[in-house]
């Protein structure tokens, strides 16, 4: 099981038919490895509603770079990292494009929404406001 952190709070994370880049055909969600390249989602992206990326460890950053990207090719819908992501890194998470995070129970039990909620900050340095500039 696994919870999603917005800015909104803690929600369990729904069931749902997300596919890896290499089974993708016509479905709206899909799950990037850290390694993937975004480029191959060109010519999705229009209809993709979620997109997870992974992060396989809080420490392999890769995920950052993909997610800006994917924002920067024009993708306008759900971005969650996944993964063992922490509070630390939500700030920065937000900053480059994500929506939020898709991460364990056992990590969410450890580090509660109000540690979350202290680094959500990111507003003020948000990809947004730099692309409506």
């Amino acid at each position: 099981m696994s919870v999603i952190v917005t800015d909104a709070g803690f929600v369990p994370a729904p069931d749902r038919g997300i596919v890896p880049l290499a089974d993708l055909t016509d479905q709206t969600a899909v799950d990037l490895a850290n390694t993937d390249d975004p480029a191959a989602l060109a010519g999705h992206l229009d209809r993709l509603r979620l997109i997870r990326v992974a992060f396989p460890a809080f420490n392999d950053g890769r995920a950052f770079t993909i997610a800006r990207r994917l924002r920067e090719m024009g993708y306008r819908g759900q971005l969650l990292a996944k993964g063992p992501v922490i509070a630390d890194q939500y700030a920065m998470l937000r900053r480059v494009g994500f929506d939020g995070a898709e991460i364990p129970d056992d990590l969410a039990a450890r580090q509660p929404w109000d540690q979350w909620q202290f680094r959500a900050d990111w507003q003020a340095h948000h990809y947004q406001a730099r692309l409506r500039a």
